[in-house]
């Protein structure tokens, strides 16, 4: 039996197809690259990581999200970044292939041009009153989750007999701190500072809750987007704020039906962040936080035409559906050291951990709810300030397909980071140990 696609060409009938693709071609395409591994011949430059990682994205993303159980839970997102790391720990890849990846990665600093896609695109194709509203709502649920998040993880800990002083200081505070790079790196400084020794030996205290954190915070919103599957006067699918104007609901602007240039698009994205980067060395914050203050900005002063705004909306659109399984897998293989975690695995750490996170999305639900926001949006951006930092809000987005709160979710990881890591690093001066 054969049947005609759009072209006319004729395509057997039976054949696994991944949208449209027959499922040997990408197959065949990621094990050629795996094996181009063995023999050292895996590009170490842009190339080489792209082909790794779009590889096998493409592959573990679906897969995730039909596997029983797992699809309900974080599906393709939490495969694509548990699976390369568990295959890491196993010693599944080549140094070849991770060599390639870490270029892509660290070097080229892949995950930063998708967060700025992902931020400057969705700012601005969203109107200015929904922009606002969002920006002015997310701060009480953030900081009522954080509150009662503590406690909740400083009662769990020490009720499996943790002190207090190691509740809050090698539990809590590493999963609220803001990622590996902006939390725990800063928060080991702060400890060597204040306790003595080497940051090195914090950083392996460190890391385990922070990654258990982003674990749950992932798990967590998958659950949240099968909620809102179920209940959707409680999902606004990526709109914080219930508007009563149906004309104020988030999309691109419309502006013609000109082909989207995406050049254009790559442009405004990335000239933003080089600006932000600029200005970096001025105003003394992190370029990825200024990058969604220059969002904001230009679009609340209309400092781009329309037919800009559309262009980088569309690169937005390219990135949001088709490269953020392959950018998990590479944050999968790098960013998520499972050696780390098997050392200090119990119930009580694991559940101290887990208390920090539910207790964080259930707050921003709670308080989303009392102040005109979409729960489940809400509790999604809050439940961002476990993760991570951009590496989480990528895995937590992806995870509850939420893709355009990432402005929202950065600033709820960027400035809650920030201040839990300033307030650990006078507080662990002052409490005795």
């Amino acid at each position: 039996m054969s049947l005609t696609d759009r072209t006319g060409r004729t395509l057997r009938r039976g054949l696994p197809r991944l949208d449209g693709v027959p499922l040997l071609v990408p197959v065949a395409l990621t094990a050629v690259v795996l094996v181009a591994g063995v023999f050292d011949a895996v590009p170490e430059n842009m190339i080489g990581g792209l082909a790794v990682i779009v590889g096998l994205g493409t592959l573990l993303g679906p897969l995730g999200n039909r596997l029983p159980v797992i699809s309900r839970i974080g599906g393709g997102a939490l495969v694509c970044l548990m699976g390369p790391s568990i295959l890491v720990y196993l010693g599944a890849f080549e140094q070849n292939t991770l060599d390639a990846v870490t270029v892509l990665m660290k070097q080229a600093n892949w995950l930063y041009f998708v967060i700025s896609t992902l931020v400057v695109g969705s700012i601005l194709g969203m109107s200015r009153q929904l922009m606002v509203g969002g920006l002015v709502r997310i701060f009480p649920p953030l900081i009522a989750g954080t509150a009662v998040a503590v406690a909740a993880g400083l009662g769990t800990a020490m009720a499996f007999g943790y002190d207090f002083h190691r509740a809050l200081f090698y539990i809590v505070v590493p999963i609220i701190g803001g990622g590996i790079g902006e939390g725990v790196i800063p928060l080991s400084s702060a400890y060597a500072s204040a306790l003595g020794g080497e940051p090195g030996s914090y950083v392996a205290e460190l890391i385990p809750a922070a990654i258990i954190g982003n674990i749950v915070a992932i798990i967590t919103a998958g659950a949240l987007r099968r909620l809102g599957d179920r209940r959707p006067a409680l999902d606004g699918g990526g709109q914080l704020v219930k508007s009563p104007d149906a004309a104020l609901v988030t999309r691109p602007p419309e502006v013609s039906d000109r082909e989207p240039n995406y050049a254009f698009g790559v442009l405004t994205i990335t000239g933003l962040f080089v600006f932000a980067t600029l200005l970096e060395h001025v105003v003394h914050l992190p370029a990825p936080v200024l990058v969604i203050v220059l969002s904001v900005l230009c679009k609340l002063f209309g400092v781009f035409p329309a037919v800009a705004e559309t262009d980088a909306r569309a690169v937005y659109n390219i990135i949001s559906r088709h490269f953020i399984y392959p950018t998990m897998v590479g944050l999968g293989m790098l960013y998520l050291p499972l050696v780390s975690v098997m050392g200090v695995l119990s119930p009580g750490y694991v559940l101290a951990c887990a208390a920090v996170v539910l207790t964080m999305a259930a707050t921003g639900f709670v308080v989303g709810r009392v102040i005109a926001m979409y729960p489940i949006d809400a509790a999604l951006v809050t439940v961002c300030h476990s993760g991570l930092g951009g590496t989480g809000d990528v895995a937590i987005l992806s995870a509850s397909q939420r893709m355009n709160l990432m402005p929202f979710a950065q600033i709820s990881t960027r400035i809650g980071g920030v201040s839990t890591v300033i307030s650990a690093a006078w507080l662990i001066r002052v409490i005795p140990h």
